[in-house]
């Protein structure tokens, strides 16, 4: 495949790394100091993007690889307000978007017990539940966009909860799920789901060692997406 990498930061080096191990090619590298390379690009040279920039760039990129019929993977968070508008988008084109909050394969294995242990939680009282997210310093948006699917999966089964908010650990509104964000060095990300009560706690915990997990995730989604069409997500692409 010939690959058009949408941010060149430390994942979309990584992801360009691991793509050539894999006999893939890098059709370029844009940044937001070389993006009119854009306007010159042969977009039927390129076999699909991957959308690893900024919450501010991210729409731009999307939609400039869906308007030229390139199927693009997106790995972006801080943007998501919009996501329905790049949905629509995609339908109208006829293209293929693929968007996950995290790439890894034991992430997305963790969402699916996530949200089993939010529903064993549901029938059982005197617990409240809270996440703790941990991340690198020069992570932008916070919460990460892997506590936010976390979070909305535990409020899809948990029926006295009925949003997230951003909080410092203790919950100031009992129908809302406190997300404490912590960024700490070097850490790639760590997330905890814990349910408190005066008798014990249930801790289910995800702790990346390196951004190897990520990358390759999406490396694995751009061989997979060839040929598919519509709005796509990890729940497609591993096929729970």
């Amino acid at each position: 495949m010939n690959i058009l990498l949408l941010g060149y930061g430390k994942m979309g080096q990584l992801i360009g790394q691991l793509a050539e191990s894999r006999g893939h090619s890098i059709a370029g590298k844009i940044t937001i100091n070389n993006r009119d390379e854009l306007n010159s690009m042969d977009s039927a040279t390129i076999d699909v993007a991957i959308e690893f920039s900024q919450p501010e760039a991210a729409v731009e990129n999307i939609k400039w690889a869906i308007e030229r019929g390139i199927p693009i993977i997106s790995g972006t968070t801080g943007w998501l307000d919009q996501k329905p508008e790049i949905e629509q988008l995609t339908l109208a084109n006829d293209g293929v978007f693929f968007y996950a909050s995290n790439y890894s394969i034991g992430v997305n294995i963790f969402f699916k017990v996530n949200e089993f242990l939010a529903k064993l939680m549901n029938e059982t009282v005197g617990y409240t539940s809270a996440i703790e997210e941990i991340h690198h310093t020069t992570k932008l948006d916070a919460p990460s966009g892997t506590a936010i699917t976390l979070a909305e999966g535990i409020i899809k089964n948990i029926t006295e909860l009925n949003a997230w908010e951003l909080s410092e650990g203790t919950n100031g509104n009992e129908h809302s799920l406190p997300i404490t964000s912590k960024r700490i060095d070097p850490a790639p990300g760590t997330h905890i789901i814990r349910y408190s009560s005066e008798i014990d706690d249930i801790e289910i915990t995800h702790t990346a060692h390196s951004r190897q997990g990520f990358a390759l995730g999406a490396i694995l989604v751009a061989e997979w997406i060839q040929g598919k069409k519509g709005v796509l997500s990890m729940d497609d692409f591993l096929s729970f």
